[in-house]
């Protein structure tokens, strides 16, 4: 892969076209280096591509599934070949360290390309109650706007599911990481995929999410970061009341119930550190609220402090995306920020000469109504809370405006699912459970809207019709 890499082109109705905005610069986060430049669309470009979406939608639609589902697997096929490349270049957008950059990367949504097809090769898109047919039809144009943590993931986990359910897409990747996105679109291009029906602008959200949301020519939006910016998203797509499904922020907790065993608390402490700081604790996912029975709360800290000890950054941690980022996380760990809490890391950990590192922070003894406790922080900070009973430690699971993930922890899988039932957030996992790419993936509460991944993806851009016979 060369030093800096050059896109000056667009994807728009099956040919590579001439950008006609500004030029925006890519750095490593990990150098503080340029490392690409793209030419942004206009809003002429970013119009051309709904176009171009719109009508490609009639034909893309009307292909049997089985024509659908033979695309799909010529484009699973071509991005396994380019999996290195894949993650070379999330490697110097994003600032992951490679190894990470290819399991976490390149691999898991992979993962969930493969599990849509599974899918999309047993959906029943019609069905019938009585003497109604069912039809589940695409709903149209898909605006897809997604983020610069899981660069490639995002785009799969919208782009796959749309065209696998027979929509067409015009995709805004971030303009932080919009690299890796140029490298799916030659793929999908030489899949052979119908002109029209995958378009891809980068741009600024002022100019190309702003079309987007706004042209009563798409039909649906499909956001994912934070919580702020979804809401405007959603303000914005009211007047033409077109849907849209958000995957916004979260403070996730990892609730230890009080029947665990020495050897089951030490794993879901170590297990938690590590989802915590998983990305430089850039996932919308993370378990970044840790609750322990309070008995048990030094022993906790002990096995913390240790587990910290071992993420050196530039090593197992990574750089946050930029400076604006790292500058944000640290304001976290001042003092009031924190309410007092007891810090169990050690912020004198030397840092890399260049790369926007932040030292992993763990505090325990969180007051519940601080900052650290309530914020998302997108950053390695892991809080620390004690609860005096179960049921108590659902309740501080479940003080908080999100519900995106979590996990419980008990020596009773029977006991641990009773109170995932209790905790209002959109997936848990119990006692170190998998990702499942065939699971429903959103939010409860200010986390989101809809849900992605597998046949669910596919039904959040279908629309129900009955006809009565």
């Amino acid at each position: 892969m060369s030093d800096v890499i050059r896109e000056p082109l667009l994807y728009i109705g099956g040919e590579w076209v001439r950008a006609n905005g500004s030029e925006l610069e890519v750095e490593d986060p990990a150098e503080e280096r340029v490392v690409g430049v793209v030419t942004q669309a206009s809003a002429s470009d970013v119009t051309e591509a709904i176009s171009a979406a719109k009508g490609a939608f009639p034909k893309w639609s009307g292909i049997s599934v089985a024509d659908r589902v033979a695309f799909l697997r010529r484009l699973q096929l071509l991005l396994t070949e380019r999996a290195d490349l894949l993650a070379e270049i999330v490697n110097k957008e994003q600032g992951s360290p490679l190894a990470l950059a290819r399991k976490l990367h390149v691999d898991v949504p992979l993962s969930v390309l493969d599990a849509t097809i599974d899918a999309l090769g047993s959906y029943q898109f019609k069905s019938q109650i009585g003497n109604s047919l069912i039809f589940r039809e695409p709903i149209g144009v898909v605006a897809a706007i997604t983020p610069w943590n899981l660069p490639l993931h995002q785009i799969v986990t919208k782009v796959i599911p749309a065209l696998a359910a027979g929509a067409t897409v015009v995709l805004k990747p971030a303009s932080l990481t919009p690299l890796v996105a140029y490298e799916l679109a030659r793929a999908i291009d030489e899949a052979g995929l119908l002109p029209g029906a995958f378009n891809l602008v980068p741009g600024s959200g002022s100019i190309v999410g702003e079309i987007m949301t706004h042209s009563p020519d798409v039909d649906l939006v499909s956001f994912t970061g934070s919580t702020a910016v979804g809401r405007q998203v959603s303000m914005a797509a009211a007047p033409s009341v077109k849907k849209v499904t958000l995957e916004l922020g979260g403070k996730s907790a990892s609730v230890v119930l009080a029947d665990v065993s020495d050897q089951l608390l030490e794993k879901a402490v170590k297990i938690t550190v590590a989802n915590c700081y998983l990305n430089a604790g850039q996932t919308c996912t993370a378990l970044s609220r840790l609750i322990v029975p309070s008995s048990r709360l030094d022993q906790v800290e002990e096995i913390a402090a240790a587990a910290v000890a071992k993420y050196l950054p530039g090593d197992r941690l990574g750089p946050l995306i930029s400076a604006e980022q790292r500058k944000d996380v640290l304001s976290f760990l001042e003092p009031d920020s924190t309410g007092g809490a007891k810090a169990l890391h050690n912020d004198q950990l030397p840092l890399p000469e260049r790369g926007y590192y932040v030292p992993p922070a763990v505090f325990s003894r969180v007051p519940p109504d601080s900052r650290i406790a309530k914020e998302e922080i997108f950053g390695p900070v892991l809080s620390i809370f004690s609860a005096d009973s179960d049921a108590h430690a659902v309740e501080l699971a479940n003080d908080t405006i999100y519900g995106l993930a979590g996990a419980v922890w008990s020596d009773s899988q029977e006991h641990a699912i009773e109170v995932a039932g209790q905790i209002r957030t959109g997936q848990i996992d119990i006692n170190g459970g998998q990702f499942n790419p065939a699971a429903p993936f959103g939010g409860f509460k200010q986390s989101g809207i809809g849900r992605e991944i597998g046949k669910y993806g596919i039904e959040d851009v279908l629309e129900l019709k009955s006809v009565q016979i």
